[in-house]
């Protein structure tokens, strides 16, 4: 028997939409029929994203480009979206750096688009979804909550924020039918994350060329793949998964548990 999903007809947010893991979650959850609002700053990869997804599978997908990290533009599209049942908060682009390196203001800029947007949108949506019974809400984390290092002090931080949000959110929610889950990927193979290690490499190394020694050997001689991760979210969210609520799923090879 197929793993049937249930998930069509369903209408999602995806913020962080334009590339990576938000176009792979974006990607999988049009190829099960559900609706899309898409959010990011780029209005040019929103739009090729969006007119993409619905000539490949006649969904409806509407682009909002939104610099999220200001609490009107996280009320815009909470308005705009006010329908959907699934939220899939993705957004973030948190520089590496040390306590030194990082400024209030990059501190400030950086948790307003990867946290504060989070809770905002989700407080928003959650209303809604309380008010029809029914709902799910998917924080993309990642492993530096469970892992934090000093250059990457921010980041950190900011995931170990999530992570808790998540929990605190997803014990108490099913109680209006709302189910609040984390998914917390280890390194995927995005231009993101490249950007983000080659940073660090030149800090540490002196040469952003060699990002890969930042990571170090990896499980299974690679990266996850962003669309292992997103076929990941896709099962949490559906029905297959209806049991889950409050707890973080890490998807990184087992690279958190790994002897040395």
């Amino acid at each position: 028997m197929a793993l049937e999903l249930e998930l069509a007809g369903r209408r999602a947010v995806v913020t962080g939409a334009s590339a990576g893991i938000g176009a792979g979650i974006a990607r999988r959850l049009a190829a099960e029929g559900v609706h899309l609002y898409l959010a990011a700053r780029s209005k040019d990869r929103l739009e090729a994203l969006a007119r993409e997804l619905h000539d490949a599978h006649g969904v409806e997908v509407a682009p909002l480009a939104l610099d999220l990290g200001s609490s009107e533009a996280q009320m815009e599209l909470a308005a705009a979206a006010s329908d959907a049942d699934i939220l899939v908060n993705n957004a973030g682009a948190i520089p590496s750096g040390t306590l030194q390196e990082i400024d209030e203001a990059t501190w400030r800029s950086a948790w307003d688009l990867k946290l504060f947007a989070a809770i905002n949108l989700s407080r928003a949506l959650y209303a809604q979804m309380s008010e029809r019974g029914r709902g799910v809400i998917l924080n993309v984390i990642g492993t530096a909550a469970d892992k934090p290092a000093a250059g990457y002090i921010a980041g950190a931080t900011a995931n170990a924020a999530l992570v808790g949000f998540t929990r605190a959110l997803g014990g108490d929610s099913p109680r209006h039918g709302i189910r609040v889950i984390g998914l917390s990927p280890g390194p995927v193979a995005t231009e993101r994350l490249r950007d983000l290690l080659g940073q660090m490499a030149a800090r540490q190394l002196g040469d952003a060329g060699r990002f890969a020694e930042v990571l170090g050997p990896l499980p299974f001689d690679r990266m996850a793949s962003v669309e292992e991760v997103a076929d990941l979210a896709a099962f949490l969210i559906s029905e297959r998964s209806a049991y889950t609520s409050g707890t973080v799923v890490t998807i990184d090879g087992g690279l958190l548990h790994r002897d040395g």
